[in-house]
């Protein structure tokens, strides 16, 4: 199995402690969308598999999707995330 198990970061250089620590296990580094607005910080995954086997073709689709707001004080611009 490829599956790798990835953690993705969230932080700030406002706050001493990481923002979020968000399991996106399943899923390469290139499939993972991170987007700020309006004080949301929205961590999207999409990946979709397609293989033959002996009896046809296989495809499996994966999503996913979590929305949480920054702490008061928080600042977009000092955002940081790392896969």
């Amino acid at each position: 199995s490829r599956t790798r198990r990835l953690g993705m970061m969230l932080g700030s250089s406002c706050c001493a402690s990481p923002l979020a620590l968000i399991d996106v296990k399943g899923f390469d580094p290139r499939d993972v969308t991170v987007m700020m607005k309006d004080g949301k910080v929205t961590v999207s995954a999409e990946r979709k598999e397609e293989r033959s086997t002996g009896l046809g073709k296989m495809c499996s689709y994966r999503k996913y999707m979590k929305e949480f707001c920054l702490p008061p004080g928080g600042c977009e611009k000092e955002v940081t995330y790392s896969v």
